[in-house]
């Protein structure tokens, strides 16, 4: 999409809130305003009725029943809720927790976190080149000992997608839980948390299309009395995540999932042209280039390229205000670190350098591409 002078191509970091979405929410920001929390009177519980639908909207899309979604500050919250709820937990005698080596931070985070302060043994499971679970290390690491399992769907940085049924029903069969990053999993593959058999899976609205600050967690049931709340209060949402529910964003975060639902076919295809469209624009150029992550299966809307040769952090300095795409590095708090994702996937320092993530959305078109790859072949052949 074009804002200005700028071509947007990097909705793996966030999506443009869709102006349906936007419609949706206004009248529980305006008028039906009142805490949703205080239904002794029609606003309130107008208001209360709103989260509700909200929440079977988002529960029935991922194949979960409405008391099964909490609703959270987005994807980060969710993530640590589900590590630190299954950790504070657990009263048994399993002490090691399992994360692909590629998760996104704030899963390793708080695994490290949660994991040194209540005694579990973290342990990284190595990807292929592709950025795919290793299947031999991953089957060699699950034990009796391990109590969690967390693989992210999607890979934000590659768009690696994981095959989170096979390796949910691996880590069951030895008495594991499984938790799923699945925030930048909607454009790329159906969501369902009974065919990936996952116990914990966390979402993100502003990775869809919905407002930022709000996301969401899966929690089975039948862990409902066993997980303690991470954010404690006044007991809303069952006791499992206390604080006054955001109406508007739960509102908006429903109908960004309805959207989906409905017009998710038609997204994934766009996504396949635009980046199928990208390459061949490359080769075009005779600019050569060398995809990191798997090729199939893979998000299409993530393109994270290497540009052989070409210093990934220059280029984009001398694109700006032009064109907005991210380095494989990430950018944490105001500093750039090198990108541990393209690191465990075998990239060389220098091949990360040359990295950089082209992701696309249903605002890009050829056009912009075509501008985009005009631009950089004027700064890599001149």
């Amino acid at each position: 999409m074009r804002i200005g002078d700028s071509i947007y191509m990097d909705y793996q970091a966030s999506t443009p809130v869709d102006p349906r979405v936007a419609s949706a929410m206004i009248p529980y920001a305006t008028e039906i305003f009142a805490n949703p929390h205080a239904s002794q009177y029609s606003l309130g519980q107008q208001a209360h009725n709103a989260c509700i639908s909200a929440q079977s909207v988002i529960a029935e899309a991922i194949g979960a029943m409405a008391n099964e979604i909490v609703f959270t500050s987005g994807a980060t919250e969710a993530n640590n809720q589900a590590v630190a709820g299954v950790l504070f937990g657990y009263k048994g005698k399993r002490n090691k927790v399992l994360i692909s080596a590629i998760e996104h931070k704030c899963v390793k985070e708080a695994a490290a976190f949660y994991g040194k302060h209540l005694g579990y043994h973290i342990e990284e499971i190595p990807v292929l080149s592709t950025g795919e679970i290793d299947p031999i290390a991953y089957s060699r690491m699950l034990t009796e000992e391990v109590l969690l399992v967390s693989v992210m769907a999607v890979n934000n940085e590659i768009g690696t997608v994981q095959q989170v049924a096979i390796l949910a029903e691996q880590a069951h069969n030895v008495g594991a839980l499984v938790h799923c990053d699945a925030a930048q999993a909607a454009d790329a593959v159906d969501i369902d948390v009974m065919d990936w058999g996952v116990d914990l899976l966390s979402l993100s609205a502003h990775k869809m299309y919905g407002p930022k600050g709000i996301g969401a967690l899966f929690i089975d049931a039948s862990l409902h009395q066993d997980l303690p709340a991470l954010i404690r209060g006044g007991g809303q949402q069952e006791g499992l995540r206390s604080g006054t529910l955001p109406t508007p964003l739960c509102v908006g975060f429903s109908k960004a999932v309805s959207l989906w639902v409905a017009e998710k076919e038609y997204r994934r295809e766009h996504l396949r042209q635009m980046s199928a469209f990208f390459l061949q624009s490359l080769d075009d150029k005779n600019i050569s280039y060398r995809l990191n992550g798997a090729k199939s299966p893979r998000h299409f809307g993530n393109l994270n390229i290497e540009l052989i040769n070409i210093d990934a952090e220059s280029l984009l300095m001398r694109l700006q205000p032009y064109v907005c795409a991210s380095t494989g590095s990430a950018c944490n708090s105001g500093f750039l670190a090198s990108s541990y994702v393209l690191k465990m996937t075998g990239l060389s320092a220098s091949q990360a350098s040359s990295s950089i993530r082209f992701s696309f959305g249903q605002g890009t078109d050829a056009s912009q591409i075509e501008e985009v790859i005009h631009r950089i072949n004027q700064i890599v052949k001149f």
